[in-house]
């Protein structure tokens, strides 16, 4: 893999939080690469540093020290305005709470990030309809979050991740809320976006159902790159 084709460098970074007249290190010199297309989780235990680390790469947080290259742009050297249209323009998030406002239906949900873009209406209508077939959902468009299970939920959340074609997915413990067939068919679904449509999704997590279909593994523990390993799946691939 050549340095040009990286979407997400992550460079000897590290993250600490002010602690009454000290600091707490969430995250302690790590270091990953992530290339397009890319299956890939994070994963370690609670406190390890894996929401940290996503929060830096998805541009809500800045590191203490290194740097982050999101498609090449060094995110340490952008003002907060920038940063705020980096993450609108490359970033899909997936939350493990979904996210998504009560009141209004799952289309308009899904548009929610088109229309902070200014797209116009017939290019909003045209791929908020597409995305929310992609997640098997075309038929529940009109349907607001309290008459959709909690699997239909977070398959709309999936859908406004990707409907603005994001270089990158992240997904928070996507399937922390979910039982065992909701968390499957999740499973199932972000690998058949990643496989169909390219899409590169990086996820934290230590849900052992979701790491069995990753194509590589980084582990995390006490802030730090423990392991960085590709699956057989990933392997075969």
């Amino acid at each position: 893999m050549n340095e040009g084709s990286e979407l997400v460098q992550v460079e000897s970074v590290s993250r600490r939080f002010p602690l009454d007249h000290s600091y707490v290190t969430a995250l302690d010199d790590a270091s990953l690469h992530v290339a397009p297309g890319e299956f890939l989780a994070i994963a370690g235990p609670s406190g390890s540093g894996k929401s940290t680390l996503l929060n830096l790469i998805g541009c809500i947080d800045k590191p203490s020290s290194g740097r982050i290259l999101i498609d090449g742009v060094d995110t340490s050297t952008l003002s907060p305005n920038r940063m705020t249209e980096l993450r609108r323009e490359k970033i899909g998030f997936v939350f493990q709470t979904f996210n998504l406002i009560p009141v209004f239906t799952a289309a308009e949900n899904v548009e929610f990030p088109l229309l902070i873009q200014g797209v116009g209406a017939r290019e909003r209508k045209t791929r908020v309809a597409a995305a929310l077939e992609s997640v098997g959902l075309g038929a529940r468009a009109n349907h607001r979050p309290d008459l959709l299970s909690g699997g239909e939920r977070q398959r709309v959340a999936v859908a406004r991740a990707i409907v603005h074609r994001p270089a990158l997915v992240l997904a928070d413990e996507p399937t922390a809320n979910l039982d065992t067939h909701n968390a499957t068919q999740l499973i199932d679904l972000m690998h058949d976006l990643n496989r169909r449509l390219g899409l590169t999704f990086l996820f934290s997590t230590h849900d052992a159902r979701l790491l069995e279909h990753t194509d590589r593994i980084v582990r995390l523990c006490d802030g730090q790159v423990e392991s960085d390993s590709q699956t057989e799946g990933g392997r075969r691939g």
